[in-house]
């Protein structure tokens, strides 16, 4: 009998009265047999690449900092690698990281070579995994709505020290944790709760090398009480690099994430 396919995400309930919504989209490293068909890397190439795609531990940041608030905020988990769909990208010529070869459907890897067959088509992909995604995320964001009046989406990120050659805005500051802002979405109050939790780690910055914040697209630019930051760590704070075990950095950084989350109970 096959082996079941891993649940493709997973939604851990919070407390009912949080608007907090933690999601992490970039953690796993789980390629399903059917995917890893349509992938031309041997299985040390993959492995490779997945130390340097993965946003290694943040499930487990995100699960550390949800023990410590004082109100449970809800947790929105990928269960499968980015390598299957990227579920932040557009969908569409929107994407500006499709002149990689990475929008929603990565066809080059970190280090520009070929992930997958040119001239394939994504949709088969889309349909089973990005859609649903999408889909669970929305109904997540309008659930909080429902029940408290606002929703607010962090998005639980890292990234390497050292530029990866698909950065496409890799020359910029890299500061030891990378605030992604959106216009519409990041209000001063959430910005400034943020740079107050992390200013223990050397230093914030704004959205560089990377930039933005994750939105479902019902709501992009179109709801006002969804709020939204994403925290991008540089990974030397709290694991070894490129794809190694958490270092006693992630404790600290699971605190300043709590206090995050429980300040903005009260914005």
């Amino acid at each position: 009998m096959p082996t079941p396919e891993p649940s493709p995400f997973q939604l851990l309930s919070g407390a009912p009265g949080s608007p907090v919504l933690l999601h992490v989209p970039h953690s796993s490293r789980v390629v399903p047999q059917r995917v890893r068909g349509g992938i031309v890397l041997d299985d040390g190439a993959l492995e490779s690449e997945l130390d340097h795609i993965t946003d290694s531990h943040t499930a487990d940041l995100a699960a550390r900092a949800s023990g410590l608030c004082s109100v449970t905020p809800w947790r929105f988990v990928n269960g499968l690698s980015r390598l299957v769909v990227d579920p932040e990208r557009f969908p569409d010529e929107r994407e500006e990281m499709l002149a990689a070869g990475m929008g929603a459907v990565y066809t080059r890897t970190t280090h520009g070579e070929v992930l997958r067959p040119p001239g394939g088509d994504p949709e088969p992909l889309l349909d089973r995994y990005f859609h649903p995604y999408a889909d669970a995320m929305t109904a997540a964001v309008d659930d909080r709505l429902a029940a408290t009046g606002r929703a607010v989406v962090i998005d639980v990120h890292s990234y390497p020290s050292r530029a990866l050659p698909y950065e496409l805005h890799g020359t910029g500051p890299r500061t030891p944790v990378c605030l992604g802002t959106d216009g519409f979405h990041t209000p001063p109050g959430l910005l400034a709760l943020a740079e107050a939790a992390f200013s223990g780690f050397g230093g914030t910055g704004l959205d560089s090398p990377f930039s933005g914040t994750y939105v479902p697209l019902k709501h992009y630019e179109a709801e006002p009480r969804v709020g939204a930051l994403m925290i991008e760590i540089r990974r030397d704070l709290y694991m070894t690099e490129p794809g190694g075990p958490a270092g006693p950095g992630l404790d600290a950084l699971a605190s300043a994430l709590a206090g995050l989350v429980d300040g903005l109970m009260d914005l």
